[in-house]
């Protein structure tokens, strides 16, 4: 019997590319998967694909579609596993600086506001998902916390890079203020031919596929508890930027993302 058998896995931005492919094999190996996306009808496409699995829609740039998420998950049984692939990427060169629905710089809001939310809000309220994998990637700049929002110079590719390495020191400080969860972090690989790749006008490297392969194969390493708090550059154990394991920064990016979330009007986990 496969080790996927029954087990109950959320996919975030599982509509297309990488998202949907690693939901497309899990649910083949045997799980029991949601797919999650911002518009309904990609999601019904979606669901054509993925054998049996249900749907979530959320649009990740909103707190508050995000707290209305948690509260269905709340009423759910625990999930074994959550996949946060949902992102945004660096943009077009050159673009303009955009907000989220609760004024934050877009790309921190959906890939590094969002699942750090959703997550905390499960693991707060007492249904905590057994393991959690985050898609995150090699390229990764530090975080400046005189301007966490970019509002100075901005440029899409620090944008994305320090939303990416925000996610890893997170999922570095969750591991240990959580000993209780499996959680690690991923670069799916470089360059591959997703969407996000096409529109920052970078020719691809790789397949989407093979960063299916690459969230499959971390994500069993995760659930089986082999590896805790650690970063993986496609299936191999690697290191982040120093920035990652810096227990300050941990504390002071947690407090940032709780101090935003209380100003987005939504309810800090755990306060």
């Amino acid at each position: 019997m496969s080790s996927w058998q029954g087990k109950r896995v959320l996919v975030t931005g599982a509509t297309d590319g990488i998202g949907l492919l690693t939901a497309k094999r899990l649910a083949a190996a045997g799980a029991r998967v949601w797919v999650h996306g911002r518009q309904a009808a990609r999601l019904e496409r979606a669901l054509k694909e993925v054998p049996g699995a249900g749907a979530y829609r959320a649009d990740f740039s909103s707190l508050h579609e995000v707290r209305t998420l948690a509260e269905t998950l709340l009423r759910e049984p625990p999930l074994d596993l959550l996949i946060h692939n949902a992102a945004l990427g660096a943009g077009a060169r050159g673009a303009a600086r955009e907000v989220s629905a609760d004024g934050f710089e877009l790309r921190w809001a959906v890939n590094l506001l969002a699942p750090f939310a959703l997550t905390e809000w499960l693991l707060a309220e007492g249904v905590a998902p057994r393991a959690v994998v985050n898609v995150a990637s090699l390229g990764q700049a530090p975080l400046d916390f005189a301007d966490l929002q970019l509002e100075r110079r901005y440029d899409g590719f620090q944008a994305y890079m320090r939303s990416k390495l925000a996610m890893i020191v997170w999922t570095t400080e969750l591991a240990a203020r959580r000993p209780d969860l499996l959680i690690n972090s991923l670069h799916p690989g470089t360059f591959l031919a997703t969407k996000m790749v096409a529109e920052s006008g970078i020719a691809p490297m790789g397949t989407v596929d093979s960063g299916a392969v690459a969230v499959v194969g971390v994500s069993e390493t995760t659930l089986a508890g082999r590896e805790r708090g650690e970063f993986f550059d496609v299936q191999r154990k690697s290191r982040a930027l120093d920035q990652a394991y810096d227990v300050k920064a941990q504390q002071r990016l947690r407090q940032a993302a709780l101090d935003m979330l209380r100003a987005a009007g939504v309810p800090a986990p755990g306060a």
